[in-house]
C-alpha cells in the first residue's frame, strides 16, 4: 500500500469517525495526565542536529506523543512522511497535531494554509495527525480588525480542506490576539466568526496570562472549542519569562479541573526559551513535576 492510498482508506475512517458524538475517539485515549505530550519547538535546536538522537531522548523522558512544528515543504524535519513516520515509531511515539505556516507573502515558495495546504494535510493524515493549524500570524498580517477578519475567512476555509483529510483545524494563540484594536479584541473576533463545528482552539496558557486574561473565564464564556492546550509555566519575575512546568506561577491544578469544560483531548509541554538549563533537561523537570499535579 502505498501513501496516497493510506491517506485516502485512513480519510474514510475519520470521515465516519466525525459522524460520532464529539470526543468518542479522544477521550477514550487520552484521559489520564499520564498521556502527556511535547510540542517539539521546544527542542528545535536539538531536532535539527539530529531528530533520531533527539526523538529518543523525549520518549525516554516519559512523553509518549509529540505536536509537529518543523514541517516544510513535503517534509518533516528534512524527512519524508514515510521517513518521519517510521522513526516516530521507532522511538514509541505518535505525532496527532502539528502546526503549519500561513504562507503569507511567501508565494509558490512555501507549502502552507495559502499554497498546497491540500498536500500538507495529506502529509499530515499519514504521519498520524488528528489536529492540524496555525501556531503564529506574522506581525505585517495583523495589524488591524480588517486583517483578524480575513484571517478568521482563512481558517474557516482551511478548516473544510483539513475535514477531507479527517483533520480538525486549529488557531494557536500568543498575547496579541488579546490586545485590542480600535476598540475590539481579536481573540474575540476568531471565536465568533469562525465555525464553532470546524475551527477549534489551542490555549496556551502561558500567552492568555501573559496577556492579563484568565483562562479559566476563557473557558467557561467559550466551552467545547479548546481540543489542544499548551502546558508552559511563567516565572515570578518582573519579565515574567518562560520557566519549567512546576516552578513557575501558572496554577495548573485549578485550570486541569477545567479540562473537560473545555473541550480538551491533548495537551503538550513547551518552553519557548529554556534559560536555567538545557532544553532537553527542562523537557524533563517539566513532565516530572506535571505528572506530581493531582488532577
Amino acid at each position: 500500500m502505498n501513501r496516497r492510498q493510506f491517506v485516502r482508506i485512513g480519510t474514510s475512517v475519520s470521515v465516519s469517525t466525525l459522524l460520532l458524538p464529539a470526543g468518542i475517539w479522544d477521550l477514550s485515549r487520552f484521559k489520564s495526565k499520564e498521556d502527556i505530550g511535547l510540542q517539539l519547538y521546544t527542542v528545535r535546536d536539538d531536532m535539527a542536529k539530529s531528530p533520531d538522537q533527539t526523538l529518543a531522548k523525549v520518549s525516554a523522558a516519559g512523553y509518549r506523543h509529540v505536536e509537529n512544528a518543523g514541517y516544510m515543504n513535503g517534509k518533516f524535519y528534512g524527512m519524508t512522511p514515510v521517513e518521519f513516520k517510521k522513526m516516530l515509531k521507532s522511538h514509541g511515539l505518535k505525532m496527532y497535531s502539528g502546526h503549519v505556516q500561513t504562507g503569507f507573502n511567501m508565494g509558490d515558495k512555501v507549502m502552507g494554509i495559502r499554497h498546497r495546504f491540500e498536500q500538507v494535510c495529506e502529509d499530515s493524515a499519514y504521519v498520524g495527525f488528528k489536529y492540524i493549524g496555525v501556531g503564529w500570524m506574522p506581525p505585517e498580517e495583523r495589524k488591524t480588525i480588517d486583517d483578524y477578519k480575513r484571517f478568521a475567512e482563512m481558517l474557516n476555509k482551511a478548516a473544510v480542506t483539513a475535514r477531507k483529510f479527517g483533520l480538525t483545524f486549529f488557531h494557536h494563540n500568543h498575547d496579541f490576539e488579546f490586545l485590542a484594536i480600535d476598540g475590539r479584541v481579536p481573540y474575540d473576533l476568531l471565536l465568533k466568526d469562525t465555525d464553532n463545528d470546524l475551527v477549534k482552539f489551542e490555549v496556551d496558557h502561558y500567552w492568555t496570562k501573559k496577556a492579563g486574561v484568565d483562562s479559566v473565564e476563557l473557558i467557561r464564556k467559550n466551552p467545547g472549542r479548546f481540543p489542544l492546550w499548551h502546558i508552559k509555566d511563567m516565572d515570578a519575575t518582573p519579565e515574567a519569562f518562560f520557566t519549567e512546568v512546576g516552578t513557575g506561577i501558572i496554577n495548573y491544578g485549578e485550570l486541569f479541573k477545567h479540562r473537560r469544560t473545555s473541550g480538551n483531548k491533548l495537551f503538550f509541554i513547551e518552553q519557548d526559551t529554556c534559560r536555567s538549563m538545557p532544553p532537553l533537561e527542562s523537557i524533563g523537570v517539566s513532565i516530572n513535576n506535571l505528572k506530581k499535579l493531582k488532577v
